[in-house]
């Protein structure tokens, strides 16, 4: 795994009634490199994200692109280098049956995860429309049209039966940003974290650079732990809640999804089309539900 954090000289400014303070110290940032993503030598993705959890992350991609449901659709990854080299360094992170592919760095970067899908699966194809190229920031940006990132589910999460108490849900912000470890040391970084919705124990928690990767990350998670589809549980995300978000939950089979900021118009439509519950503004003690709000139990006595 590579670095998850680097050191760095900053000039700190602090302005007070009393005058001016410079000084120069060290600061803490969260590493951002990019991770290409190959099919048996092939490149389908460059992602920018915090080094680590790299399988899960492509993993959580590949389901949210419907090309993989389960960690059998898995032969092999392997971390390798840049091109043009050869097979010395590489890396394996996962073999089912016999390793598929060229390992192609000498020197490696941990930045290349070259991947084998299952007998009988195929791999996506490139859409020059939308090149796969994606940022932390925003990972659909190119895309084509929404109609080209719409996508069936294998999971159908309008039939999932979860119901989640209102006052779980508000502890929910809280506990994620306890279980964030490098944010604790860079403020830079998103996560999402999943929950058993009727216990709310804590399954798993991610960060990233980028808010989708951190989906990503937990979702490949499920994939690798055969855990898909991920019912009963609530999806809780840092930052606000997009339509490539509800995308990635409706297709991992999660029913319920928690933001601590807005949704987008889209991400609400989605939502309510798919049957997911899609709750926005979880801070204190309120929040906003956007869809399907059956699903989140009140007490009867304060229902207005």
């Amino acid at each position: 795994m590579g670095r998850l954090t680097t050191r760095t000289p900053v000039t700190r400014i602090s302005l007070n009634d009393g005058g001016v303070a410079v000084r120069r110290r060290a600061d803490t940032l969260v590493v951002e490199e990019p991770l290409e993503i190959r099919i048996l030598g092939e490149a389908l993705t460059v992602t920018m994200r915090t080094p680590g959890h790299d399988l899960e992350l492509a993993a959580g991609f590949l389901v949210s692109e419907g090309v993989i449901a389960a960690s059998r659709d898995l032969r092999s990854a392997i971390h390798c280098g840049g091109p043009g080299t050869g097979p010395a360094a590489a890396t394996p992170l996962l073999t089912i049956g016999p390793a598929v592919g060229t390992p192609a760095s000498t020197e490696n970067t941990y930045n290349v995860l070259d991947i084998a899908l299952a007998p009988g699966l195929e791999p996506l194809v490139t859409d020059i429309a939308r090149n796969f190229y994606t940022t932390s920031s925003c990972g659909v940006c190119g895309t084509a049209s929404i109609e080209a990132i719409e996508k069936q589910s294998r999971y159908d999460v309008a039939t999932d039966a979860a119901a989640v108490d209102a006052a779980l849900i508000t502890t929910l912000p809280d506990r994620l940003r306890a279980g964030q470890a490098v944010f604790e040391k860079t403020g830079g970084l998103h996560a999402a974290a999943l929950f058993d919705a009727r216990s709310g124990e804590l399954l798993v928690l991610r960060e990233d650079v980028g808010r989708h990767n951190a989906v990503d990350k937990v979702i490949g998670w499920a994939v690798l732990e055969d855990r898909l589809p991920l019912t009963g549980t609530v999806l809780q995300v840092s930052g606000r809640a997009s339509f490539e978000l509800v995308q990635k939950a409706v297709m991992a089979g999660i029913p319920i999804l928690s933001a601590v900021s807005a949704p987008s118009s889209l991400a609400v439509e989605l939502a309510a089309a798919s049957g997911l519950t899609l709750v926005g503004f979880v801070r204190g003690s309120s929040m906003n539900v956007y869809s399907h709000p059956e699903r989140v139990r009140v007490p009867a006595a304060s229902q207005v």
